[in-house]
């Protein structure tokens, strides 16, 4: 089936915007613009953008123009912090080290992963955070293959999973779940603690608008690290490492 004008023009920008080929901020062309490229009525160019701004993937502001959505939280969530950055601005040596790697096809889906999958397959990975040579965080994360097609052949020896899809794919919102959680005896082993140690528990799950990224676990030692959020007009999240 053709596609009509309006939704080429909206999948054409919802395809640069999804790759990052658009980083949130970048400003749009102009209606008229568009309307000269595309050879259509200013009515066409305005219901595609009326499709990606009910998408989340796009900002109209009068008299300003048409920007590239800002990441946005849901309630008063915290940023999402790029564990690597902040270990090295701690003064600390960060490494990663992969743990597990597989690729889960559309029948080895589970139903509550089927929305994050999005009828496609699922990249299932498991790591190990480590600051100055020690355990600070297992992480348990599965990624839209759909959504992320290049994940597939990532190397993460040089940026962990969380710090390649923050360089690679800009999140527009983003669901954080915060708990306390006792290690169990393989995640124990990793954490190099014993079984059933206190240990805070970070669950996320990230949208590129209405397009489901990844869901990440993430177990840091009860006594390695805190989260600081500071709110206000900037709705500005910081997270840190402890000594």
């Amino acid at each position: 089936m053709k596609q009509s004008l309006h939704e080429r023009i909206r999948s054409d920008f919802e395809r640069r915007i999804l790759s990052g080929e658009m980083a949130p901020g970048d400003r749009l062309p102009i209606e008229q613009e568009l309307v000269e490229h595309y050879d259509c009525s200013r009515m066409t160019v305005n219901k595609a953008l009326t499709a990606l701004a009910n998408a989340g993937l796009i900002d109209r502001r009068k008299r300003a123009g048409t920007f590239v959505a800002r990441p946005k939280v849901h309630s008063m969530v915290l940023d999402i912090p790029d564990l690597a950055a902040t270990v090295r601005e701690r003064g600390q040596d960060y490494s990663y080290v992969e743990l597990a790697r597989r690729v889960l096809r559309r029948s080895q889906v589970a139903p509550d992963d089927a929305a994050l999958a999005s009828g496609g397959q699922l990249l299932e990975l498991s790591g190990l955070h480590l600051a100055n040579g020690l355990p600070l965080a297992l992480e348990h994360r599965r990624i839209s293959i759909k959504a992320v097609p290049g994940i597939v052949d990532a190397d993460f020896e040089t940026a962990p999973p969380g710090s390649w899809l923050l360089e690679h794919i800009p999140w527009t919102e983003a669901e954080t779940r915060i708990s306390a959680a006792g290690a169990e005896p393989d995640e124990a082993k990793h954490l190099h603690v014993k079984p059933g140690a206190p240990c805070l528990q970070v669950e996320r799950r990230t949208w590129r608008g209405n397009v489901p990224i990844t869901y990440v676990r993430q177990l840091f030692l009860g006594d390695a690290y805190d989260l600081v959020a500071r709110f206000g007009p900037s709705s500005a999240a910081q997270a840190a490492a402890r000594d």
